[in-house]
C-alpha cells in the first residue's frame, strides 16, 4: 500500500487535480490539516474512511499514523494545502517513510501563489518587465532562512516576489524592500485565495501594510510584489509575433 501526498490546491474543493481527486475517492485514511484543507473537499473520501486531522499532531505522530495504516494494508491520502513542493513539510515527512521502508508518491496541486495571480488577473512574468518569480518566505519564530535568502539579498534582483507565510509581517516587508523596489512598487495581498471569504488588497509598497492592518489579515496569504502586477505597457511575446521564423522544425516533442 501507499502513502499519498496529495496538492489539496489554495481552498476551493474544485481545484485539486482529477488525479488528486482519484486518489482521494479511494484512499481508506486521510490525514488532513483541519485548519487548511476545506471540509468539502473530504465529502470525496469514501464514507468508510478514516479521517485524521493532523492540525494539533505532532510530525512523529502524523508518520506514526501513516506507517499504521500502511501495516493495516490501507491506502494512505496525506492532503497538502496547496502544492506539495512548496513549504509543505513533505521533505521531512517523506524522509521518515523512508527510513520506515513504507512506499509513497506525490501528486502535484494548485499552489496558493497561482490561484492569487488568477484572482489578481495578472501573469506573473511579463515581457521585459519581469521574467523571474522568486517564492520565499520571511523568518519569526520558524525556521531560520539559510544564508544569501534574506529580503535584501532578494530583492536586489527586482524579481516578482511572492512571500508566503509573511502576511504579519507586512510592514516589516515593505520598509526592507523599498530600497530596492521603491516606494510605488506594486504590491498585492491575496488572503484566503480562491475561498468564498477570499480578500484581496492592492496597493503599493507605501500603503499596503496600513491596508492589511485595516483588514486584521494575519494568515492564510500570499503577498505579491513586483512591477508585473500593473505592467501595461510592454511589447508582446516573440512566441506569437509574426516575424518569428516558422518555418524552421521544431525538434520532436519540443514546446511551441
Amino acid at each position: 500500500m501507499t502513502v499519498h501526498f496529495i496538492g489539496a490546491g489554495p481552498g476551493a474543493a474544485d481545484l485539486i487535480t482529477v488525479r488528486g481527486q482519484r486518489v482521494l475517492a479511494r484512499a481508506q485514511v486521510c490525514l488532513y490539516a483541519g485548519s487548511l484543507v476545506p471540509a468539502d473537499l473530504l465529502a470525496t473520501c469514501p464514507p468508510d474512511a478514516r479521517l485524521v486531522d493532523t492540525a494539533e499532531l505532532t510530525l512523529d505522530e502524523i508518520v506514526a499514523a501513516m506507517v499504521e495504516a500502511h501495516r493495516d494494508g490501507h491506502d494512505v491520502a496525506r492532503l497538502c494545502s496547496g502544492d506539495p513542493a512548496v513549504f509543505s513539510a513533505v521533505a521531512e515527512q517523506t524522509r521518515r517513510l523512508d527510513a520506515a521502508g513504507v512506499p509513497y508518491e506525490i501528486v502535484p496541486g494548485v499552489p496558493s501563489y497561482a490561484a492569487a495571480a488568477a484572482t489578481l488577473r495578472r501573469e506573473l512574468t511579463v515581457p521585459t518587465v519581469g521574467q523571474t518569480v522568486i517564492l520565499t518566505r520571511t523568518q519569526a519564530r520558524s525556521t531560520p532562512m539559510p544564508p544569501g535568502e534574506t529580503l535584501a539579498e532578494l530583492g536586489r534582483s527586482r524579481a516578482t516576489l511572492v512571500l508566503h507565510l509573511a502576511v504579519a509581517r507586512t510592514r516589516q516587508i515593505a520598509g526592507e524592500l523599498v530600497e530596492h523596489y521603491g516606494s510605488d512598487c506594486p504590491v498585492a495581498v491575496v488572503a484566503n485565495a480562491s475561498r468564498p471569504d477570499e480578500v484581496v488588497l492592492r496597493g503599493t509598497l507605501a500603503d499596503i501594510a496600513d491596508q492589511v492592518e485595516a483588514h486584521g489579515i494575519r494568515r492564510t496569504a500570499v503577498i505579491i510584489v513586483g512591477a508585473a502586477l500593473a505592467a501595461d505597457s510592454f511589447p508582446d511575446s516573440y512566441l506569437y509575433s509574426p516575424g518569428r521564423d516558422r518555418s524552421a522544425k521544431r525538434p520532436t516533442g519540443s514546446a511551441e
